[in-house]
Parts: structure tokens; sequence; C-alpha cells
């Protein structure tokens, strides 16, 4: 996982994304190739940006697959 920010814990990408999800986080996906996708987290209150991930997993990119957001 790259990310645009230092990350500060070692929690896997899923990891990440389950607690986002829940305490109420919302993702988008900004850009998706063959290869990768990259994600933008979102707060609940609002949909402001707070963070952008990029995935290289298969297993992740297979969890994605044709989803566009948390809400698919």
């Amino acid at each position: 996982m790259a990310t645009d920010a230092a990350d500060a814990d070692a929690d896997s990408p899923g990891e990440v994304l389950r607690r986002w999800e829940e305490f109420g986080g919302r993702w988008h996906v900004v850009a998706r190739t063959a290869s990768q996708v990259t994600i933008s987290l979102r707060r609940c209150d609002g949909g402001e940006e707070v963070q952008r991930l990029t995935f290289v997993d298969p297993e992740l990119l297979r969890f994605f697959g044709g989803r566009t957001s948390s809400e698919d």
C-alpha cells in the first residue's frame, strides 16, 4: 500500500478500510488500473477528503472490483 502521507501505523490495508467504515467514514475510487486502485478516504460529516491510499494487493483489487464507493 502506498499513501500520499506518512502512515504512522502498520495496520493492513483491509483493516484500515474496515475501521474507517465502522466509524462512519466513506471512501470513493478516484483512479483504477489493472494493477492498482487509488481511493479517497472521506469524512462522514460532509465528505471532506482526509487521505488518499493506493492499493496494489491483488486480494484488495478483487475486493474493490467494479465498486466506485463504499456505498456500492
